[in-house]
């Protein structure tokens, strides 16, 4: 088995966000293999944030970010579920991170679940439409469709997006990690995002 090495431990917690023995024990479960570890960590992560979702969250901070020489400001709002939390450094940090997010990557919507119906409707309908045109079965038009609503998912939802810095994280990797970190329900409640000149509508 390889040797785990407080190294490789600390880079695991610096992309993880999970504690330090858990990283160890993952590495050792999976001698060693980085990818592995990793996912073993997300789903402990995931399975120990699920058991926090639907706890109020009163507590958080309201967060601003300018970027580009003052042309892109963003607010926003991320709940948790004590002060102490929202004054803590990873929270803190979490919120300016996807503040940052928002201003890179322009999302319409934290989740997809805030998308309109109608709207997303509307998206499958001309997707599908898009592939019967390109030449494909209409029998085969529904499923390839589906594959690119994820896409979708990806450019409008919050959430969704690939964490502008690491390809290999998506927002909500971030936040499940924070959630199993603290110990608390965190929720990204809401943002607006202004660019210099751009209409209101």
């Amino acid at each position: 088995m390889a040797d785990i090495t407080a190294q490789m431990v600390k880079e695991i917690r610096d992309r993880t966000g999970a504690p330090f023995i858990d990283c160890k024990k993952a590495l050792e479960e999976v001698g060693g293999d980085f990818d592995k570890a990793i996912e073993i960590l997300k789903i402990k992560g995931v399975a120990k944030a699920s058991k926090k979702v639907g706890r109020e969250t009163p507590e958080g901070a309201i967060v601003a970010y300018v970027h580009a020489g003052g042309k892109i400001g963003v607010m926003v709002e991320v709940n948790c579920e004590t002060d102490f939390v929202a004054r803590n450094d990873d929270f803190q940090t979490f919120a300016k991170e996807v503040a940052m997010q928002i201003a890179a990557n322009s999302p319409k919507y934290v989740s997809r679940d805030d998308i309109p119906e109608a709207e997303l409707e509307k998206e499958k309908e001309i997707m599908k439409a898009q592939v019967i045109e390109s030449g494909k079965p209409a029998n085969m038009a529904d499923k390839i469709a589906e594959g690119k609503i994820e896409k979708f998912f990806e450019e409008v939802c919050l959430l969704d997006q690939v964490y502008i810095r690491d390809s290999k994280v998506k927002i909500n990797d971030l936040l499940q990690a924070l959630i199993a970190k603290v110990g608390e329900n965190i929720k990204v409640r809401r943002f607006t995002r202004y660019q210099l000149g751009e209409s209101l509508d």
